[in-house]
């Protein structure tokens, strides 16, 4: 329906709502408005003239259609929907007919802070229905309202929160100042765990130099980098550290253990020979020297009785043939391998027992005692008889050894030594006593009945004469000598 002119403006005079207008009187609501209908497409307000009272749209909830509660209703309801099957919302059939009193919000209402009864109410009030509120997002509060997120802990409760075992960044002490006073309050608290962690922490972030300037005038601190080094074997580090704190003899000791890496006994051999110049101590230096000494006749031992062994022409490598190589092997397991496969050779010749002897300043006592044990493995007897052969200025020979008879008794038994023989040295053993428990336990029956022999002792024999076998020559010779006592 066309109106005239005058009631055009009768209608816009009479309604609450104002023609469009270039004044600054309602302006605020002009941009809203425009806002409004480009972002939610929303129709103009008043399509029919025949109320003088707008009719606003509104939801199935009545709820203004475009208001902020509908949007974030609608929002909610699309998300829940993404769970389950699509349906229709639910219709409320309390109430026949929607109205424009049935909602009490406008949209610029809600963006002024007011209701269309007049009263003013924030943004946040228009939101306060408790269907709105559950889906509104719940925030969180902001990370620095933690101290835990946040690690602003002083270097004395870093340290107690690492021995508690608690996660702590180490990144914030950036000072020098800070980063010292971390690793007194670390090593006044007694943790090594926790004084090697802060140890990595400043290796990683500290200059060598400044690093071991420190540390040198922090001797607990030190021993635990020292210990960390070692175990994770950087070498390289550890080398640099000790020549800056000026410990030569700790870093010609380190250079030292690098040969236990060299696999190839010839580069070892070679690397043993640059150790010798080291500023070791004299007594080590001693013992370096040996050890590339004794290497390099291993060396030469070696190649020559695998080649001797490979031409089949030497009899004991046929009878005793080698488990293993000689190479890298002790001193004394040297001189047992010489005193085995080598004992008849001259003491010019590298392989002869006497020259490594003499070679490396081996004691009598060592020495005897490996030999000893090397000829009874063979079953050598005559041989280990010479070892206690002995003459003196008239030429007569006794039996003589720097070990006692009864130690000598216990290492031929040890290699199955045959009852006669271990009879020949326990016989030699001068306390009667000891030497009668030995002959009980190796059963040289002999041995005992010729010492209660000496001790006239007539119980005693009586007494062993039930202990051996009857009808044999033991037996016999018991009653042969109480037949004789008086």
């Amino acid at each position: 329906m066309m109106k005239s002119k005058a009631d055009e403006e009768d209608y816009w005079n009479s309604s609450k709502f104002k023609a469009f207008t270039f004044d600054d009187e309602d302006d605020e609501f002009s941009r809203l408005k425009e806002s409004k209908q480009a972002v939610n497409s929303i129709r103009r307000l008043v399509e029919e003239d025949e109320d003088e009272d707008d009719v606003e749209k509104v939801s199935w909830s009545g709820e203004p259609v475009g208001s902020i509660s509908w949007s974030v209703r609608e929002t909610a309801a699309s998300n829940q929907r993404t769970d389950r099957e699509p349906a229709f919302p639910k219709i409320n059939t309390d109430t026949p007919t929607l109205s424009k009193s049935s909602s009490g919000y406008s949209l610029s209402a809600l963006f002024k802070g007011k209701t269309k009864g007049g009263n003013f109410s924030s943004f946040t009030d228009s939101l306060s229905d408790s269907s709105v509120r559950l889906y509104a997002p719940e925030l969180r509060k902001p990370k620095s309202e933690y101290k835990d997120y946040v690690g602003d802990w002083s270097p004395e409760e870093t340290v107690q929160r690492m021995q508690q075992g608690k996660a702590v960044s180490l990144e914030k002490f950036r000072s020098l100042q800070d980063k010292l006073l971390l690793l007194d309050h670390a090593v006044s608290a007694h943790d090594g765990n926790v004084i090697t962690a802060v140890l990595i922490y400043l290796k990683r972030t500290l200059s060598k130099d400044v690093l071991f300037r420190e540390l040198e005038s922090r001797q607990t601190a030190l021993r635990h980098f020292i210990h960390y080094l070692t175990e994770t074997r950087d070498q390289r580090l550890l080398l640099e550290l000790l020549r800056a704190l000026g410990r030569t003899e700790d870093v010609a000791l380190l250079q030292y253990k690098e040969h236990l890496s060299i696999a190839d006994e010839n580069k070892r051999r070679d690397f043993l020979k640059s150790c010798v110049s080291l500023p070791f101590p004299a007594e080590d230096a001693a013992h370096v020297q040996d050890h590339f000494t004794l290497l390099e006749r291993q060396i030469i031992i070696e190649a020559t009785d695998r080649q001797a062994e490979r031409g089949g022409k030497v009899e004991i490598f046929h009878k005793f043939p080698r488990r293993a190589s000689i190479l890298n092997m002790p001193l004394v397991t040297t001189l047992y391998y010489c005193c085995f496969y080598h004992d008849t050779e001259s003491e010019g010749t590298y392989s002869s027992p006497l020259n490594i002897r003499q070679t490396f300043k081996i004691s009598e006592k060592q020495y005897f005692v490996t030999a000893l044990a090397a000829r009874a493995k063979r079953r050598a007897w005559s041989d280990v008889d010479a070892l206690f052969t002995s003459r003196n200025w008239l030429g007569f020979t006794r039996k003589k050894s720097p070990l006692s008879f009864q130690r000598v008794v216990d290492i031929l038994q040890k290699n199955s030594a045959p009852t006669q023989v271990l009879q020949d040295y326990v016989a030699l053993v001068d306390d009667a006593e000891l030497r009668i428990g030995l002959a009980q336990k190796h059963k040289c029956h002999d041995i005992v009945i010729s010492t209660y022999r000496d001790l006239k002792d007539r119980q005693l024999l009586l007494g062993y004469r039930g202990k051996v076998e009857r009808g044999s020559a033991e037996e016999r010779k018991i009653d042969e000598l109480l037949n004789n006592t008086v």
